[in-house]
């Protein structure tokens, strides 16, 4: 199938913010540092002052959250991730002297942010991330960490990737790990996103017809690939107003599975080599019943679905990208504009 469409009605405002995603990340990675705050932070944390962490977002920035979780979780650290919704309404208990809290927010005045910082009030240290320098989550917080996207139009695409990035280091830094290395590995992301939006036209072209007629979207995965999971389905209902629904690879098999037609996708993440044997076996399976599927990962060969080599802290950056080409295809054979919001706004300033 070829673009036999209006390029118009794609090429605005989200799209020039997805094609910008290479500066977005070079930029957040060039003003990736330690401050003193931070580092005093990182020194209790390690020295045991801080017996867990609570990482807290909503929305995009809540699913970011993810592959930081794992990384701490597997340094020896507890880290819970929570809505920030919850945290401030039936799990507050978590805010005393000895929770760490690490707050993202790509506005940094998100309703659910800014009740958080007015119930904690000292009671918790707190860790802002957000790409808004003048918001209250980066000047009301202990410490802060900024990302460099830049303004965005409306669905969270430079601003998450960059979020993700941005949470990768502060990880490196709570645990105490090599940031010279880190700092090399995250420089690469440009050249690897670069690489992979410089065929966007070629990605849409031939995502049309695996997509045409499909009333259903599922992404599924595991591991850090929850990040694209979770983000990759609330950015299709966004950018699109498409059914989407994204879970655990197991949890796909615990009855969705029974949903199984010609008119259902499944988008599956091979993710790392502890999940890739189980992701290609639901792969197949899902084939086998009748449904329609998709493998995103390095070892895809070409096309789409294929994702350059790079060093496994930048899947999560990359594996969104295949997701962010649905919703320009899915736009494309609606006939309608991604990405623009008529109910609700960039920023949620109402709980």
């Amino acid at each position: 199938m070829t673009l036999a469409f209006d390029q118009s009605i794609i090429e605005g405002p989200y799209l020039r913010d997805i094609l910008s995603q290479p500066k977005a990340l070079d930029d957040t990675c060039q003003a990736l540092g330690v401050t003193p705050k931070l580092e005093r932070l990182a020194n209790r944390l390690r020295n045991g002052r801080f017996p867990r962490i609570v990482l807290t977002g909503m929305g995009s920035s809540y699913h970011a959250l993810h592959p930081m979780n794992l990384e701490l979780v597997n340094s020896g650290f507890t880290a819970i991730t929570v809505e920030t919704s919850e945290l401030v309404h039936y799990e507050k208990r978590y805010l005393d002297s000895r929770t760490l809290i690490v707050a993202v927010s790509q506005s940094g005045r998100s309703a659910e942010i800014l009740r958080l910082l007015e119930i904690n009030q000292g009671r918790s240290p707190v860790i802002g991330v957000t790409n808004t320098a003048g918001s209250l989550l980066a000047t009301e917080t202990d410490a802060v960490v900024l990302t460099h996207a830049g303004e965005e139009f409306s669905v969270s695409c430079k601003t998450y990737t960059t979020g993700l990035m941005a949470l990768e280091w502060l990880g490196g830094v709570l645990a105490g790990k090599g940031l010279r290395h880190k700092r090399s590995e995250l420089a690469k992301a440009k050249g690897a996103t670069a690489e992979y939006l410089e065929k966007w036209k070629k990605h849409v072209d031939e995502l049309l017809a695996p997509l045409e007629g499909v009333r259903h979207l599922f992404l599924a995965g595991r591991g850090t690939s929850l990040a694209a999971v979770g983000v990759g389905a609330l950015i299709i209902k966004e950018a699109d107003h498409f059914p989407a629904e994204g879970m655990s690879s197991a949890a796909f098999r615990h009855g969705p599975i029974e949903m199984l037609h010609p008119e259902i996708f499944v988008l599956i993440f091979s993710g790392d080599v502890r999940a890739s044997v189980l992701n290609r076996k639901l792969l197949q399976d899902v084939r086998d019943h009748g449904g329609r599927a998709a493998s995103v990962g390095a070892a895809v060969e070409t096309g789409a679905f294929h994702l350059p080599k790079t060093p496994a802290c930048l899947r999560p950056m990359l594996e969104i990208l295949p997701v962010q080409m649905i919703t320009i295809a899915l736009a494309a054979l609606a006939g309608r504009e991604p990405g623009k919001f008529e109910i609700t706004t960039k920023v949620t300033t109402t709980e």
